[in-house]
């Protein structure tokens, strides 16, 4: 496979997008002078989407998370989410960030309860989504413990689970796992996939991380600066059903697409 040969993304034919973003930009006002942080961002995201984001500082990849989420209005252009005008944060919207902002005065399982309980789900539902979802974040001995009492990467994973207890219709992630270790960083790469498998959740997930696009990502986009823009959107060839992360990192492909990233991240 070359890279001419991978696929660039194209709507599916069955299948009507989770989320439309139609001619979006945004523009920060200064004192003396304005910053073009996004322009004439058109992007639709499906469900079951494995959506990475790679660019260098500064391209707008976070300014258009927070635009998705709710958190920021754009200047111009909208987000629809599921047919519906998408400005303000919602349940529909879970999202992720580096630091795992977990209560520290309540225990794993009222943490991962704690949105339920906003949205007054009764009690007895509560308890077997969080029992549910602790078993597939395989953290049903932790049920009782604190956050400080937790790794890292446990922590991460007390975090997807919170925000799954709601069931959003997409997840953004902005760089979750950046600040963990290389191998507690490839333990949650393989327990994501494995959530993302079984909970068939669109993902939007930011790094600066070129292989683990590769190992994560379903589709990969690339964004560049001064305005922020996408200029690569690319479905990964490498991502096929049944294909371990070490079956993928073997192929020689692996290193091509690596290095071809690597090179329109370096471009802009």
């Amino acid at each position: 496979m070359s890279i001419a040969s991978a696929v660039l993304h194209k709507e599916p034919v069955t299948s009507s997008p989770l989320i439309e973003v139609m001619n979006l930009s945004l523009t920060y006002h200064g004192r003396n002078n304005k910053s073009n942080v996004l322009d004439n961002i058109n992007l639709q995201l499906y469900q079951n989407d494995f959506v990475c984001v790679l660019g260098p500082s500064g391209c707008g990849k976070s300014s258009l998370l927070n635009v998705l989420a709710g958190f920021i209005k754009p200047t111009t252009g909208e987000v629809i989410i599921d047919g519906e005008k998408h400005n303000k944060p919602n349940s529909d919207v879970g999202v992720i960030f580096q630091h795992h902002n977990l209560f520290p005065w309540l225990t794993i399982e009222k943490n991962i309860e704690f949105g339920l309980k906003m949205k007054s789900v009764p009690k007895s539902a509560r308890k077997k989504i969080v029992s549910r979802l602790l078993k597939m974040v395989e953290l049903e001995s932790a049920a009782k413990m604190w956050p400080h009492q937790l790794s890292g990467g446990m922590k991460q994973r007390v975090s997807i689970a919170r925000t799954l207890a709601t069931d959003p219709k997409v997840i953004l992630m902005d760089e979750p796992f950046s600040a963990l270790d290389a191998l507690t960083r490839e333990n949650m790469q393989r327990h994501l996939i494995g959530i993302w498998e079984e909970t068939q959740k669109c993902i939007f997930f930011i790094t600066h991380d070129v292989e683990e696009a590769l190992l994560l990502g379903t589709r990969i986009l690339v964004m560049h600066p001064n305005p922020g823009r996408i200029v690569v959107d690319m479905l990964n060839p490498l991502r096929q059903p049944g294909k371990s992360r070490e079956e993928i990192k073997e192929l020689k492909e692996f290193n091509e697409l690596r290095d071809h990233f690597i090179s329109k991240i370096r471009s802009s």
